[in-house]
């Protein structure tokens, strides 16, 4: 790690072009959240203020949350009716319900324990490469293994009954509490089917998260739970597949909070950057409740800057961000191969998919010799390639992907392909491409001893047993271009209202864990999900060695202990350290948390924008310990990041964003002072934007108020700000906010004057009208989050009957908005509506010709002023209704007889 007085320089990365950002979540159509004024009956609220016109989804009413979710039966006037709801007296806010997918992870390999297994059982000292990291070896050494402290685990649930994991669920086991609320064949889009029971046998994530947090040493690849007398709670939210709404998740929480755990986590998220979130309010009532909250800051780095992840984005939620491993671990199956009919050698591999390698045993076939080459099998076979059906094909990983590869050596008969690694270690593989029966990897040094034997004129033949019966080992390599740095995959801040996220980080790349029995036992996995669970776990050592359970205080502690490392890029430490916004205060240094008796009272200071610039700032310093100690505090600064890659650009820049050497400028007073035991000293930090940026460009700056103190103790404050006006950034991208068909998964715009041939008014959902009719489906490009995005049919042309009945908002003629609309706290990213003519007082639009006006509300705008809006509009198109079907029309047609 690095010294914040050793920071120097700062060199310029490379700009790429714009990042595309994930869809944001989806929200699930006439689902909605419901949060009482004050606490109520839900039956009765659902029967008789929502009588016949929704069905209760599930009781929300807990000691810090009172409410309910509803699926309301009508789906197209829910959002008229969600908004009459709003005006109920009895109700306080109403919020869709939106789905979040299983968190993204990598598998890099899995696998049974083999009876001659190289790995040996940890002994009594902790030597587990992630405990090393950030010290917590030291608490297992010291006796301090977070007995008694409880974490509940909101995730797929655990598998019990692994033997590591303690091999039972209730009272008196690891596991001891905790619930399914959803069922195995949940999905996200159907009906949950809770019980009492959270086993985890078709997933994984959180059986392997709870093993990072407290893996019993009874197993033979020596994992070491962080906390491994911790008792833990299991809360499953997710089915074997699919996603879950943020209204089971705030169950989740409010049931692991009532249950009485000291600490939740959760690795588990989506794109948002807004703190105001639902789902983020709770978890951060619960947080301010007494109970600290660790959660994944997300895996999305590429899209850059901005990209904050809730639940992650709550304020006062620990956001955790993800280093790499200083080792790589691997599980590799065992096989054997042999050179000009020598003695069998055996090597390891991970296995890919498909994987049917049933005893099969072929000489090697390389498409090059140049170990070097970084696309090594992306380019088709020459004329010259012989039949390779009676070969196994030793391919290089890098540059294309693997189904390319294995494309190309299909095509010349192939069967069976080998990939070996450009970096350490070996992970699974994908690549089902017609034609492969079995693919596989192996170390970069083992396909470069293959090469050289092929090179020299020699055979190499490959003997790969059934993969169920070989066996597996474990195998250690070093990493030695990322360890400590920050992964690539891991998600960026602040929010977009510039909070500090993530706040510190753990390893969280390519960690060793259990695994469900059914999915093999053991796995290493890559992700924040994986440094979520450890600082946790660190959590839990914290209070049990200082004996305070209180959030803002272990926050502070691990914050001004954590170690700031530097930027690295394309596996180069570049001389400057990493930003805030991606490394929070840096890598936890849990042990010194726990000893430190210099404590900070805040864990980091944010500046906001130039519009919004609190340029001063103060915090306190305290002295616990026993002697006077001299502090001397000092501005040590990160690299600048740029949010675009020019100052004409809109769309934020990708991962490597371009970084600079324009520091803030910190006044810090005083700077130099001495403290008695048990006294408190206030200090004033006044912050100066770094001079000489594009402010256009938006950079975020970021560094480190530096307190080194006589006794030794070296701490730091992280800091960020924006020199810019986020107010001015464009938040919608005109350009590319467009009309579609709702049938058009690629989203093709469509001509001027389209016209949609719509179902009969609420016969939307009908399957009648499925194949006969079309509805248009707006696309919307967000470039930055929008608090607010609203939506209005415009009626073209001016004799029209809808034209007459239109009215004027922000200066826009419209008729009203799509039913389900406006959308609140967007993230950016793009939204999808797809519109069957309904209006969001519950009429339909008349059969003519419109357009769609979108108007985004930018970053600190005022709702009510149409200036601070962006704003589109679609080309125009025509819609017209389908007749409603024979037996309506004749009842109606009695029914005005009868009249």
């Amino acid at each position: 790690m690095v010294r914040l007085d050793l920071v120097a320089a700062l060199l310029a990365a490379t700009t790429l072009a714009g990042a595309v950002a994930p869809n944001p979540p989806a929200i699930v159509p006439g689902a909605y959240i419901i949060e009482y004024a004050e606490d109520q009956d839900t039956h009765a609220f659902v029967a008789q203020e929502l009588g016949g016109k929704a069905s209760l989804r599930k009781d929300l009413r807990f000691k810090l949350f009172k409410g309910a979710s509803v699926q309301f039966t009508d789906t197209k006037n829910a959002e008229q009716t969600a908004a009459e709801v709003a005006k109920l007296p009895q109700v306080k806010k109403v919020y869709p319900v939106r789905r979040y997918p299983v968190p993204r992870h990598v598998v890099h390999s899995t696998g049974h324990a083999a009876a001659e297994s190289v790995a040996k059982r940890q002994a009594d000292s902790d030597t587990f490469s992630t405990h090393l990291m950030t010290q917590v070896n030291k608490f297992r050494d010291a006796g301090i293994t977070g007995k008694g402290i409880k974490i509940a685990v909101i995730d797929t649930g655990t598998d019990y009954l692994h033997p590591a994991l303690g091999g039972c669920f209730g009272p008196g086991c690891l596991v001891s509490y905790g619930t399914d609320l959803v069922g195995d064949d949940f999905t996200g889009e159907n009906t949950p089917k809770p019980d009492p029971d959270p086993l985890d046998t078709c997933n994984g994530h959180g059986t392997h998260v709870a093993g990072i947090i407290a893996a019993q040493t009874n197993n033979p690849y020596g994992i070491v739970g962080a906390a491994a007398d911790v008792t833990l709670g299991s809360y499953r939210v997710f089915g074997c597949s699919g996603d879950v709404g943020n209204d089971i998740l705030i169950a989740a929480y409010n049931m692991a909070y009532e249950d009485g755990s000291d600490i939740i986590t959760a690795s588990i998220g989506g794109s948002s950057g807004w703190s105001e979130d639902p789902w983020a309010a709770v978890v951060s009532r619960i947080v301010e409740s007494g109970v600290p909250c660790t959660v994944s800051a997300g895996n999305d780095g590429d899209a850059g800057v901005f990209f904050a992840s809730t639940a992650a984005d709550g304020r006062h939620v620990t956001a955790i961000a993800s280093v790499d491993n200083s080792v790589t671990p691997a599980l590799l199956t065992r096989a054997s191969y042999t050179v000009n009919g020598s003695a069998a050698s055996s090597f390891g591999y991970a296995a890919g998919e498909p994987a049917a390698w049933n005893n099969i045993s072929l000489p090697l076939w390389a498409v090059s010799f140049n170990t070097t080459d970084p696309a090594n099998g992306c380019d088709p076979y020459p004329d010259s390639t012989p039949d390779l059906s009676g070969h196994i094909v030793l391919v290089r990983r890098g540059t294309c992907t693997f189904v390319q590869k294995a494309t190309n050596a299909a095509a010349k008969g192939a069967k069976y392909v080998i990939f070996y690694n450009n970096v350490v270690g070996a992970s699974a593989v994908s690549a089902q491409v017609d034609g492969i029966e079995a693919t596989a990897m192996v170390t970069a040094d083992q396909g470069e001893a293959w090469i050289s034997a092929l090179q020299a004129g020699s055979e190499v033949v490959v003997s790969m047993p059934d993969p169920a019966t070989a066996g597996v080992f474990l195998e250690y390599f070093n990493d030695t271009a990322t360890a400590g740095f920050l992964s690539d995959y891991t998600s960026w801040g602040p929010t977009f209202e510039v909070e500090v996220k993530p706040q510190f980080a753990t390893p969280g790349g390519s960690v060793l864990s259990t695994f469900p029995r059914a999915l093999g036992s053991y796995a290493v996995l890559s992700g924040t999900s994986m440094a979520c669970p450890l600082a946790a776990a660190v959590y839990a050592l914290l209070m049990d060695a200082r004996g305070t359970k209180d959030p803002r205080t272990l926050e502070n502690l691990l914050s001004s202990t954590a170690h700031p490392n530097l930027f690295r890029l394309s596996g180069k430490s570049l001389p400057y350290l990493a930003p805030v916004p991606q490394q929070g205060a840096g890598l936890i240094q849990a042990w010194d948390a726990a000893q430190a008796t210099t404590l900070l009272s805040v864990s980091s200071l944010s500046f906001n924008d130039t519009d919004n610039f609190n340029p001063v700032q103060n915090f306190s310093l305290s002295n616990t310990g026993s002697k006077p100690v001299t502090y001397t505090l000092s501005n040590v600064g990160a690299a600048t990041a740029y949010t675009f890659a020019n100052d004409t650009t809109i769309v934020p820049a990708s991962f490597p964003n371009e970084l600079t050497g324009d520091f803030a400028t910190l006044a810090i007073e005083p700077s130099t002072f001495t403290l008695p035991a048990g006294h408190r000293q206030v200090i004033q930090v006044t912050a100066a934007a770094p001079k000489g940026v594009d402010t256009k460009r938006l950079p975020v700056y970021s560094g480190y108020v530096a307190i080194n103190g006589s006794d030794g103790s070296a701490l730091s404050l992280p800091y960020l700000g924006v020199a810019g006006s986020l107010h001015s950034a464009v938040v919608l991208d005109a350009g590319n906010t467009f009309l579609s068909r709702a049938s058009d998964n690629n989203n093709t715009p469509v001509r001027a004057d389209t016209t949609f041939l719509l179902p009969p008014p609420g016969f939307a959902n009908d399957t009648a009208y499925q194949n006969t009719t079309q509805q248009p489906k707006l696309v919307v490009s967000l470039t930055m989050g929008s608090a607010l995005v609203r939506v209005d049919v415009v009626p073209t042309g001016n004799c029209s009957t809808a034209a007459r009945n239109a009215t004027v908002v922000f200066g826009t003629r419209t008729l009203g908005q799509p039913d389900g609309l406006p959308s609140w706290w967007n993230p950016r990213g793009q939204l999808e509506y797809s519109w069957d003519g309904k209006l969001d007082d519950g009429s339909y639009a008349p059969p003519g010709a419109y357009k769609l006006a979108v108007k985004a509300l930018r970053i600190f705008g005022d709702a009510k002023d149409g200036s601070e809006y962006d704003a589109a509009e679609t080309v125009q198109f025509r819609i017209k209704y389908a007749p409603a079907p024979a037996k309506l029309a004749r009842s109606r047609s009695k029914s005005r007889r009868g009249r």
